[in-house]
C-alpha cells in the first residue's frame, strides 16, 4: 500500500474513528477492568488482564473474569485484606505460561506496591522522563521483583532496557492514561501525559506498520517501538497511541 504521508496519516485517523469505540470494548481485554469503577479495582483488573493479553481474545477474557472470581470481584479490597495463604490456594488457575505460582506471586507483589509504594500510578509518575514511560517499565520491573521469587516469574512483566517491546505494559498504560472521551481508555492516571505513551507493539500491528510503510526493524521489540513512536508523534503529538486502535483493527479484525 503507497500513500504519502498525509494520506496515510488521514487513512490511520478513519480506522482510528472506526475502532475507538465503546463497541470495541466487549470482545477486548479492556473489557475486564471496565467491570469496575474505583480507581484501585480499576488499575488492579487491568494491570491482571493485560499480563495475561497474549494469544486468542476470547481465552484472555475467560482466564481473567477466572482471576477476578478468584478475588471475589473485589480486587483491590482482596489484596490488600489477604494473607499469603489465601493466595497460595489458587493452585488450579493456568493462563498458557502464566500459572498459579506466577498469579500468587504478582498479588504479592500489586499487595507490596500498594502497602508501601503508593500505588502502580506513583510508580509511573515518578520515574516518567520528558518524553518517554520506558524508563518508568524498568523501574516497575525492579520494583515488581524485590520480594522472593522463582525466576521464571519474571518473563511476565516485561523490561525495555533488556530488549523488549513490553506489549502488554504499554497497553495497560494506554488504558490508564489516554483521555479521549470516547468511553473506550480510562484516562484515570492523570498526573502522566498521553504524549509520553508508546504503542503496543505486537505481531499484528507490527506486520501492519511495516506494510504501511512506518517500520523498517524486523524484531517487535525496544527499537522497533522506538521507531515506531517517532512517526506516530508526528502524526499527533498529543496522543500519538491513539493509532493502536488502528494498527490493531487493520491486522487482527481486517487481516489487513
Amino acid at each position: 500500500m503507497n500513500l504519502n504521508i498525509k494520506d496515510l496519516k488521514e487513512f490511520l485517523d478513519e480506522k482510528v474513528e472506526q475502532y475507538n469505540r465503546p463497541s470495541f470494548i466487549e470482545c477486548d481485554p479492556i473489557s475486564i477492568p471496565h467491570q469496575f469503577t474505583e480507581k484501585h479495582d480499576i488499575e488492579i483488573a487491568g494491570f491482571l488482564a493485560a499480563t495475561i493479553a497474549w494469544g486468542n481474545r476470547k481465552t484472555i477474557i475467560r482466564s481473567a473474569n477466572r482471576i477476578l472470581e478468584l478475588l471475589d470481584h473485589s480486587p483491590y479490597e482482596f489484596i490488600m485484606n489477604s494473607g499469603d495463604d489465601e493466595f497460595e490456594a489458587f493452585k488450579n488457575f493456568v493462563h498458557r505460561t502464566f500459572n498459579s505460582t506466577d498469579l500468587c506471586y504478582f498479588l504479592k507483589a500489586l499487595r507490596h506496591i500498594y502497602r508501601n509504594k503508593g500505588g502502580l500510578e506513583i510508580i509511573f509518575r515518578t520515574h516518567q522522563t520528558a518524553d518517554s514511560l520506558q524508563p518508568a517499565i524498568h523501574e516497575l520491573h525492579k520494583i515488581f521483583f524485590e520480594l522472593p521469587h522463582e525466576k521464571r516469574t519474571e518473563k511476565h512483566v516485561s523490561d525495555p532496557y533488556k530488549g523488549s517491546s513490553a506489549k502488554k505494559i504499554n497497553m495497560y498504560l494506554r488504558w490508564m492514561i489516554r483521555r479521549d472521551k470516547k468511553g473506550v481508555d480510562f484516562g484515570i492516571w492523570e498526573s502522566i501525559s498521553p504524549s509520553k505513551l508508546s504503542c503496543p507493539l505486537d505481531v499484528h500491528s507490527g506486520n501492519v506498520a511495516r506494510k504501511l510503510g512506518l517500520l523498517n526493524r524486523k524484531q517487535n521489540d525496544a527499537r522497533a517501538v522506538a521507531e515506531l513512536d517517532k512517526i506516530l508523534r508526528s502524526f499527533d503529538p498529543e496522543d500519538p497511541v491513539k493509532y493502536d486502535f488502528a494498527l490493531f483493527g487493520l491486522g487482527a479484525i481486517e487481516r489487513f
